[in-house]
């Protein structure tokens, strides 16, 4: 009686850990893992055969040799831990993307939905939104800043202060940069102080929202619609650039007729809905 009563207790013990861990377990063609919530938001299910299923997160495409990258292959368990750091994007130190709420309150805070709902910068970079981690406390030496600018065609360059002590009749000015609208040339953002939120459409027309912290660059493509404004910190300086000279005119929303608009719309937009029909 006391052996079995043991034995009971124990596999209440070990039940209840499972529980309090949600851990998933698949079958033998599976690997089992452990659901979590942030950064990703979600559970994961990694499939040994090349399928996968995943919940709010990076999925693993070709999952035995993603788990044989990072010395994983053979195991029957991956770990949240071990899973976030090896998949880790670097550039989401300074670099995070969300879906909106729709609540219509102070532009100023981060408007995550309940529940948070991230994206990740692979899937961003699907709108032609494209970003990097730099090193800003020594943008004049970057090589890596210096390579993106060779290859882009960016010689123009200066820098742009937003904050109430620098900018003219900032409350009407953070208003503005809050517009939705478009540029007919990129729009090349480097945070090297500070943060603040950009917001662009998806291709349901869902806002996401973009928040770049010091060291941070990221681009926007021609005609995509989007918008900026400062976070609660009141307060970014930023590199700007340019191919050629700086072209500053803002297209308010609507503007579909603009040839960089029905460009934007062929190259990102329409290729996607046809490749999924």
């Amino acid at each position: 009686m006391m052996r079995d009563r043991q034995l009971f207790f124990g596999l209440l013990l070990i039940l209840t850990f499972v529980s309090l861990h949600k851990l998933c377990y698949c079958d033998d063609q599976t690997v089992s893992c452990e659901s979590f919530d942030e950064p990703f938001g979600g559970s994961w299910i990694v499939s040994k055969n090349g399928d996968y299923e995943a919940y709010g997160g990076i999925k693993f495409e070709n999952v035995d040799a993603s788990l044989n990258q990072i010395g994983l292959n053979g195991n029957k368990r991956i770990t949240k831990t071990t899973l976030v750091e090896a998949l880790k994007d670097e550039r989401e130190d300074v670099i995070q993307a969300w879906y909106m709420d729709d609540n219509q309150e102070d532009q100023r805070l981060p408007h995550h939905k309940d529940p948070k709902e991230f994206l990740s910068l692979d899937k961003l970079a699907e709108l032609g939104v494209l970003s990097w981690r730099l090193d800003a406390d020594h943008y004049e030496t970057d090589e890596e800043l210096k390579k993106i600018r060779e290859s882009g065609g960016y010689s123009y360059m200066d820098f742009c202060e937003v904050c109430p002590e620098k900018l003219q009749n900032y409350e009407e000015k953070v208003k503005s940069f809050f517009e939705e609208h478009l540029h007919t040339d990129e729009e090349i953002r480097y945070c090297v102080a500070g943060s603040g939120y950009f917001d662009v459409r998806d291709r349901n027309e869902a806002w996401i929202r973009v928040w770049v912290k010091k060291g941070g660059m990221i681009v926007f493509p021609a005609g995509i619609y989007h918008r900026f404004t400062v976070d609660s910190d009141n307060y970014i300086k930023a590199m700007r650039l340019f191919a050629g000279g700086p072209v500053w005119t803002p297209y308010n929303r609507p503007h579909d007729h603009l040839p960089a608009r029905k460009e934007y719309v062929d190259n990102f937009v329409n290729k996607a809905f046809n490749a999924s029909a």
